[in-house]
């Protein structure tokens, strides 16, 4: 059995009017609801499907509200209304305003004929509320559109400024051309498959596992693992992702070169947790190596310190600590997270 239809308001408060049109439609399994006022009607009007009136109910109201509500409907809107007027009587052109989608039916009146137009007048709302949520998904698709397109603006633009940092701090560190194709080759590659992880998720979003993942598997190569990442799962918007993204490559990279990955037995361990403060979530993640060269205090700032300490820092709003300790380079962040994205409005 299906469920009732609901939302028809009954307006009749003269006679018998309003208890028998609400009998007759009750028996046909249609809900109505009867209205003492034309302002009871108007104040339920937004929940409702159709209405049911008399003409001297209307007549007889001050109709200046329900004109008005009337006349603000959306373009995808005409409220229907069931009109039930006297046999042989000229329509009332008081009630002009009604003609959108009116329905007139003559009293005395069949039972058939009152369940039939409103069962009419319900099918017609129900497509009018199908055009509304059609309208609604189309919208949402328009402006979807025009948020990733600022993204898009946006990504572009601090992008070209990242690979014009990099190339100039590459080119200031490299002592030959080779040196410097290879390290800026590897740096942009790295952020390519930020870019890239960000474009395949709908969200927007990079995993910080995966992240991580991307930049070590060249260095994990041996039988057994000597990289060890644990934490939970935790989602990165772009304008995190991209700056830790390529912080993660730098440390992967100086590893490689002069840390725990350049030795066949040493390890890299990192490990990250999530805490609450306050209204806000804050990932802790500790990178430490062991079992590599000894560690000294580099003599200059290169471009993964001041990428770190400068770019993470202020655009990701993270606490760093960079620790030389000799027995192992130590790496600590407390990165804020944040649900939305910084793109800027056009």
């Amino acid at each position: 059995m299906t469920a009732p239809e609901a939302g028809v308001l009954i307006l009749a408060p003269f006679g018998r009017d309003a208890e028998v049109a609400a009998s007759i439609l009750t028996k046909s399994q249609i809900q109505a609801r009867i209205c003492s006022t034309l302002d009871d009607v108007v104040s339920s009007l937004n929940d409702a499907r159709c209405l049911v009136v008399t003409e001297e109910a209307l007549i007889n109201s001050d109709r200046r509200a329900f004109a008005a509500w009337l006349e603000n409907q959306p373009p995808w809107s005409d409220f229907p209304v069931v009109l039930l007027v006297m046999r042989e009587t000229e329509f009332d052109r008081r009630l002009a305003f009604l003609d959108r989608y009116l329905i007139v039916l003559e009293r005395p009146l069949l039972a058939s004929s009152l369940v039939n137009s409103v069962r009419s007048a319900l099918r017609a709302r129900a497509r009018q509320l199908e055009v509304k949520s059609y309208i609604e998904q189309k919208q949402e698709v328009a402006d979807r559109q025009q948020l990733l397109i600022r993204e898009l603006h946006h990504r572009v633009k601090n992008t070209l400024a990242n690979v014009r940092a990099m190339m100039g701090a590459t080119a200031r560190t490299s002592g030959k051309v080779e040196d410097f194709v290879r390290d800026f080759s590897a740096r942009i590659v790295s952020l390519a498959d930020t870019h890239s992880m960000l474009t395949d998720d709908y969200w927007q979003t990079a995993s910080l596992q995966k992240l991580l993942e991307g930049e070590l598997r060249h260095y994990d190569t041996t039988d057994v693992s000597r990289i060890t990442l644990e934490g939970p799962e935790v989602a990165l918007v772009a304008d995190i992702a991209i700056p830790v993204g390529m912080g993660f490559h730098e440390l992967a990279s100086n590893s490689a070169k002069f840390g725990a990955l350049s030795r066949a037995n040493g390890r890299l361990d990192i490990r990250w947790t999530v805490e609450r403060s306050g209204e806000n979530s804050i990932v802790s993640l500790d990178w430490r190596e062991r079992n590599g060269p000894q560690v000294h205090t580099p003599r200059r700032r290169g471009f993964g310190t001041t990428l770190l300490e400068k770019v993470v820092a202020v655009q990701c709003q993270a606490d760093v600590e960079l620790h030389y300790d000799p027995d192992g380079f130590r790496f600590n962040m407390k990165l804020p997270l944040r649900d939305t994205r910084l793109v800027p409005t056009y």
